[in-house]
């Protein structure tokens, strides 16, 4: 057994993790070393118990290394450990960083200039609007997104930075193989095909829970240089993980929201303790020293936007009227997500204007 096959066994090994296996490879030597210690010699280990040495220790009823190795390769998924050149290096400076990382995609060295954006499954026209707006404008300047494509904000930050035709990355509360939420699969297959990566720290096959997500929130939190929360209320999973990025010495930014809604209620407490209130990605772009996405931010006044095929096909079926996304979809037999994209670049290209109700006409 090689040492990246024992490192994916003891990810595989329930009530591991990444800083019980750290600390596993520093008393035994290596990971193979400590797969292969007795439950006296594992129990050495600070934070290894009976039950936890049992567990490594009959490893193999839990875990299958190359089984595991063969499902990944076969779905174009790579395996990542700490050692190797393509691992986030953001990440290696955390205690806890993730000892595998599944990666559904391609990393790109530019992701280290990361932006988190965050906030709540529940959102409001306001707030996906919001979270749009900022992930194009940021990803237009060459930051990549990254958020949790969970429900909600998380879905429209990434929308937002493939609309600006950026990079964008995914971080899994479950793993790969049990993406969640299922709706979202479309939106992963297109950050996967080249506008990002879909990513996990646990085996494929792990579905999502209350302890899970906190996990994942944690990766969003170390990797991003900067973190956006968008629109939560008093209690998020967002809140979480603005407080690990703010203890990790991450700026935290918040958008404020109505102060007469709910669901504005985390972002006003976080800019109560300190976050910086932002209501621009220029802002945010100004802190960071880089102002370039202008260019790329349309105006009203251009006269000329060279149009896809498919952002033609919306433009003709919304002549005269107003429109909903599900009409669209009739109208044009392209799927929701592609047309939820579509309609972003084309309103923040000043052609088309988004209504209550979230029904859409031309300007």
């Amino acid at each position: 057994m090689t040492e990246v096959e024992a490192l994916i066994a003891l990810n595989q090994v329930p009530k591991t993790g990444p800083v019980k296996i750290r600390r596993l490879i520093d008393t035994c030597g290596s990971a193979q070393k400590a797969l292969s210690a007795s439950v006296h010699e594992l129990q050495q280990v600070q934070g290894i118990g009976p039950e936890t040495a049992n567990l490594i220790k009959n490893w193999e009823d839990y875990a299958d290394p190359s089984r595991e190795i063969q499902r990944a390769a076969e779905r174009d998924i790579q395996i990542l450990t700490r050692e190797c050149p393509d691992y986030p290096k953001p990440l290696l400076a955390s205690f806890d960083a993730p000892v595998i990382l599944y990666v559904w995609g391609e990393l790109q060295e530019r992701d280290a200039h990361a932006i988190g954006i965050v906030g709540s499954r529940k959102l409001t026209h306001y707030g996906r609007e919001a979270s749009r707006k900022f992930a194009y404008q940021l990803a237009s300047a060459g930051m990549t997104i990254i958020s949790g494509l969970a429900r909600g904000i998380d879905t429209a930050a990434h929308e937002g930075a493939i609309a600006a035709k950026g990079r964008t990355i995914g971080v899994l509360g479950s793993g790969l193989l049990q993406l969640y939420p299922p709706e979202n699969l479309a939106l992963a297959e297109k950050i996967a095909s080249g506008y990002g990566a879909i990513i996990s720290e646990f085996p494929l096959d792990t579905k999502p829970d209350k302890k899970t997500f906190p996990q994942r929130n944690r990766i969003v939190a170390n990797w991003s240089q900067a973190l956006v929360v968008v629109e939560c209320p008093i209690r998020s999973g967002s809140l979480i993980t603005a407080n690990l990025a703010n203890d990790a010495g991450k700026t935290i930014y918040a958008i404020p929201g109505p102060i007469d809604r709910p669901s504005s209620g985390g972002c006003h407490a976080l800019i109560r303790a300190g976050a910086t209130l932002v209501t621009d990605g220029s802002q945010i772009l100004e802190d960071f020293g880089q102002f370039d996405f202008q260019e790329n931010d349309p105006s009203p006044n251009q006269t000329r936007i060279d149009l896809s095929k498919e952002e033609q096909l919306i433009v003709e079926a919304m002549a005269g009227r107003e429109i909903s996304i599900d009409e669209l979809v009739q109208e044009t037999s392209l799927p929701s997500h592609q047309i939820s994209v579509s309609l972003m670049r084309l309103e923040l290209n000043a052609i088309v204007l988004t209504l209550p109700g979230q029904r859409y006409r031309l300007r």
